[in-house]
């Protein structure tokens, strides 16, 4: 059995390595750290600067004192479409012949740009067609992704789409009814993912590019502050005269919250309004941003549905060397990279 690879999770505010080993009841954390990378390193999934990427990376690895060279990454944003499809019924070898001509149809990208995967939900559903799930990236964000990972003396041996290493890493540490739909919300610091999940299928994907990094930019803007102030009001760590987090703070960050929450709403009701029998029963939240308690209230309301935020280490054994505490407060950050550390070489 093929050696999991460290899940490296890429991503626009920080670079975060997860290190698990499978044990006889699950899986056991061996490792994990963050990396925090300068604003506009990395925009819209897009890297603007190679080596400070790189040289987070390596930063990151000789901090953690970690030895394995083999990586999983995700890749998110513009560059990434997921569809769900449906194919004539056709031999899977068939199939994999066809599927870039299939392709064609449904990607916006010229066929011979993007780097195409699928994975086929129903072989055969009621109209005799195969229905499967279409994913096409950008060749040349795969190619940066891949070579600063090299750069920094690493071998990528996984690309995964940051929404799918997400489920993984929720369906570890989560059960759900076969029949009940959860939507999981990953609020990254410049986009969030929405991936609504039934029975281990991803039944809808969007990315919004809309992130944490709003909460910053509006206080920044409206109180005149630094951007490092503006994110310590954001995360409840900076205080006036009185010691008080100022009003202010919180009218700015409800503001925002409700513009996300909308956001997200207007996704999930697309989904409801294009899809029969699906009672969303739960809503989850990932990423940096899921502790911002007025973002739960603020989707709460417009869902009516309750809002949990995701712990990634729920069911995973800790070694008792790391820092339970420190693994607690970054605990929904870590998702989409213990999604990536349960991936292994040559694994589909």
């Amino acid at each position: 059995m093929a050696k999991n690879c460290i899940g490296l999770d890429i991503g626009s505010s920080s670079i975060k390595a997860v290190q698990v080993k499978k044990t006889r009841t699950g899986y056991a954390l061996t490792a994990f750290g963050m990396q925090p990378l300068v604003p506009q390193t990395i925009v819209d999934g897009t890297i603007m600067d190679q080596g400070a990427v790189a040289e987070a990376i390596r930063a990151l690895w000789s901090r953690l004192k970690l030895k394995q060279k083999d990586v999983a990454i995700g890749i998110a944003g513009h560059s990434v479409i997921i569809k769900k499809i449906s194919v004539p019924a056709m031999k899977p070898e068939e199939l994999a012949t066809q599927i870039r001509f299939e392709a064609e149809h449904h990607i916006p990208f010229a066929k011979d740009d993007v780097e195409i995967d699928y994975h086929v939900v129903n072989p055969q559903n009621s109209s005799g067609q195969t229905e499967l799930l279409l994913v096409a990236a950008k060749k040349e964000v795969v190619a940066d992704y891949t070579q600063v990972v090299r750069d920094a003396s690493l071998i990528p041996m996984v690309v995964d789409v940051a929404a799918f290493a997400g489920q993984n890493g929720f369906e570890i540490n989560y059960q759900l009814d076969p029949k009940e739909t959860a939507v999981i919300i990953t609020v990254g610091a410049a986009i969030s993912n929405i991936n609504i999940v039934r029975g281990g299928i991803s039944l809808f994907t969007r990315d919004v590019t809309i992130g944490g990094n709003a909460f910053t930019e509006e206080i920044q803007k409206q109180l005149g502050v630094s951007a490092d102030e503006a994110e310590a009001y954001k995360v409840g760590g900076h205080y006036d005269e009185n010691g008080v987090v100022p009003q202010e703070v919180e009218r700015i960050i409800e503001g925002v919250a409700e513009v996300m929450a909308g956001e997200f709403q207007r996704s999930l009701d697309f989904f409801l309004a294009t899809t029969a029998d699906t009672n969303v029963t739960r809503i989850c939240l990932a990423g940096g941003t899921a502790k911002v308690a007025a973002l739960h209230r603020a989707i709460e309301r417009r869902s009516r549905l309750t809002v949990e935020v995701l712990d990634a280490w729920r069911k995973v054994e800790i070694d008792p060397s790391l820092d339970r505490g420190y693994l607690a407060a970054h605990s929904p950050e870590a998702l989409v990279g213990l999604g990536l550390a349960l991936r292994a070489a040559g694994d589909k």
